[in-house]
């Protein structure tokens, strides 16, 4: 089969197209023909070497995919050969076949192509992981999200108004509108406002219950200054400085609590019980239309090395898809 792979680390070049053996898989686990695979900011991280796959014998990055199923393992009950699927995996989704648990597969919903629907795996587990499962975001209650047009900015955004919960982001100027007409209760730029002065006025000096961040370093101050008494910071990436002064006492009166995540590296038995989750929960909103993909642009597999720059300019809004079926 045909994949991506990173025998050396750096800039987008040296991302390789070619020829590996087809993945064996267990009894456990469903072989898929993928179709597209979807870029995740851990990719270009890995690329660089700052942010390794697992152990194989060729390092194929890709955290999530949409596919036929063309083989399952003997112990497999709950798919079978043609069904419609999408999912993550820790590593492998840049190529034309993968093998992953059942527990980690989703089925794609009614309303979306196979060709779309790798734009939401990744980013509706993150967004629902870390604002509702971790953060405790429920109906009448508000969120900040950094990078709002981001994926999980965008996923963010509709989950917490397909549950009744209110949101502010922030973004560039550019994607200020966009965001606010995805459902965002108010978008600040963060180049010319201050998001922490703009949510103590949101918010009438409340504070909101959670704050999702990718940002870190100079924004960390500023985060737990926007909670409420009680709130949860959950930092999902660090895309700032990585150091960041804390004067601890500011944690004391709020009672905040500062939680740290992220989904690659868990076992798999926490990605399937989130998997089924999302299943149960979030993708009949899918069904409904009430969720959607947001989807930026879409590449094919041999244009993936412009795929990586495009994405590092940050001029997306939503998911970059990459074709590989």
């Amino acid at each position: 089969m045909r994949a991506v792979v990173l025998t050396e680390y750096g800039d987008p070049d040296v991302l390789t197209l070619t020829d590996v053996p087809d993945p064996t898989y267990g009894p456990e686990d469903v072989l898929v023909d993928v179709q597209t695979t979807a870029l995740n900011r851990a990719d270009l991280l890995q690329r660089r070497g700052l942010y390794p796959g697992p152990p194989t014998d060729h390092e194929v990055p890709g955290m999530e995919f949409s596919g036929a199923v063309s083989a399952v393992g003997s112990a497999v009950s709950d798919w079978q050969v043609g069904d419609e699927v999408m999912g993550i995996v820790s590593g492998g989704a840049y190529a034309e076949r993968l093998a992953v648990n059942q527990r980690q597969v989703l089925r794609v919903p009614s309303s979306v192509t196979l060709e779309d629907a790798a734009a939401i795996p990744e980013v509706f587990l993150t967004a629902f992981d870390a604002m509702v499962v971790q953060g405790g975001l429920a109906s009448g209650r508000w969120a900040l999200v950094h990078a709002g047009g981001s994926g999980v900015g965008t996923a963010a955004i509709q989950i917490a108004k397909a549950m009744g919960a209110r949101i502010a982001v922030t973004a560039s100027a550019g994607k200020i509108a966009r965001c606010l007409e995805l459902g965002a209760d108010a978008a600040i730029d963060y180049r010319s406002e201050s998001f922490a002065d703009r949510v103590a006025e949101l918010t009438e000096g409340r504070g909101v219950d959670v704050v999702i961040d990718v940002i870190g370093g100079e924004y960390t101050i500023d985060n737990i200054k926007s909670l409420r008494v009680g709130g949860r910071l959950i930092q999902v990436g660090v895309m700032g400085k990585q150091k960041v002064e804390l004067p601890l006492g500011m944690l004391l009166p709020k009672r905040v609590a500062l939680i740290g995540t992220v989904l690659r590296a868990r076992p798999l038995e926490e990605k399937a019980a989130l998997t089924q989750r999302v299943a149960a929960e979030l993708l009949p909103l899918f069904d409904n239309s009430r969720l959607k993909p947001i989807i930026d642009s879409r590449y094919t597999i041999g244009e993936i090395a412009a795929a990586h720059a495009y994405m590092e300019t940050n001029a997306n809004f939503g998911k970059i898809l990459v074709d590989v079926g």
